[in-house]
């Protein structure tokens, strides 16, 4: 039995096996319409969320299988102070495979050691979120055809993002990378990423503060919302918040063939005259995320399609 608490849960062959998976159902839902039937996928979800928990629901729908769950902590037992230990004992004679959100870092992963069923972690704090992570990838693959050589963007929060972390430590194993990290000084991923991952693995990447100057050189524009409540005074806020929004003025400077993603929810960091652009993805990014999800669920129940 496989859990999923890391993007690096998944051999680069485990990962190119559920991303081929994934553009199959893309290819052909139909008939992956009854591969679940039978099975049962628990939603423990003990922080709100709306496309997470919804593409896993709907990822489990769309396999023919049926769902349970929680979409808060209050609506659960972990109200009552039930450890997440036990919930996980209870839910696993309940459910053929769990989908785990928790706000602190570590509980899916918790979860896993006391499961007796697959736990695919949901997101946890600021930590981990491969399932975005797996859903970024099948993005990149699908509309570029690769998933090496390409400089790869990432605006915004990169101190506090889960997905740009995740993406990140997903995207050092692949020939080619290069980052380029756009973000206030307040706001720079955290040191221990750029140390352990990108600094040892002698990884390409640059830090600025000015989007609009790198936009010629990005194959993929990641954007992150920069939230008033991570400065330490407004002033300074309201100083760098627009150097972080992108718009249709930012994009003229870009590549033809360049995409944007947004893992969501969006507020003001990408306004609304980008959506018409074809190299905005981000909605497609959100329905992309059903098939990566429905590709997981399928490979850790090692479920196959049914004639």
């Amino acid at each position: 039995m496989k859990h999923i608490i890391s993007p690096l849960d998944l051999s680069l062959s485990e990962l190119s096996d559920v991303l081929n998976l994934a553009e199959k159902i893309i290819a052909n839902p139909k008939q992956y319409s009854e591969c679940c039937r039978g099975k049962k996928l628990a939603t423990l979800f003990y922080e709100p969320s709306t496309r997470t928990r919804l593409s896993f629901e709907a990822a489990m729908l769309n396999l023919g299988g049926s769902i349970l769950g929680f979409s808060s902590a209050d609506s659960s037992s972990a109200a009552k102070g039930e450890s997440v230990a036990d919930t996980i004992r209870v839910v696993s004679s309940y459910a053929d495979i769990c989908a785990m959100r928790h706000p602190k870092e570590g509980a899916p992963l918790v979860a896993s050691t006391y499961s007796s069923i697959p736990v695919i972690n949901a997101g946890d704090g600021g930590h981990n979120h491969p399932t975005q992570t797996l859903t970024d990838l099948l993005t990149i693959k699908n509309l570029k055809g690769r998933l090496n050589n390409l400089t790869i963007g990432f605006c915004g929060d990169l101190k506090f993002g889960r997905t740009v972390h995740s993406l990140i430590n997903a995207m050092v194993r692949y020939e080619g990378i290069k980052f380029v990290l756009i973000s206030p000084d307040e706001l720079k991923i955290p040191t221990y990423l750029r140390e352990e991952v990108l600094d040892r693995g002698n990884i390409p990447y640059e830090e600025v503060k000015n989007l609009e100057a790198v936009m010629p050189d990005l194959d993929i524009l990641y954007m992150t919302r920069v939230q008033k409540e991570r400065f330490f005074n407004e002033e300074d806020y309201i100083r760098l918040k627009d150097s972080f929004i992108l718009d249709a003025k930012k994009m003229a400077g870009a590549k033809d063939d360049m995409l944007v993603l947004h893992p969501l929810p969006r507020v003001n960091e990408i306004a609304t005259e980008v959506d018409n652009d074809p190299r905005a993805v981000y909605f497609k990014q959100a329905e992309f995320g059903v098939y990566a999800r429905m590709a997981l669920i399928m490979s850790l129940l090692n479920v196959i399609p049914l004639e």
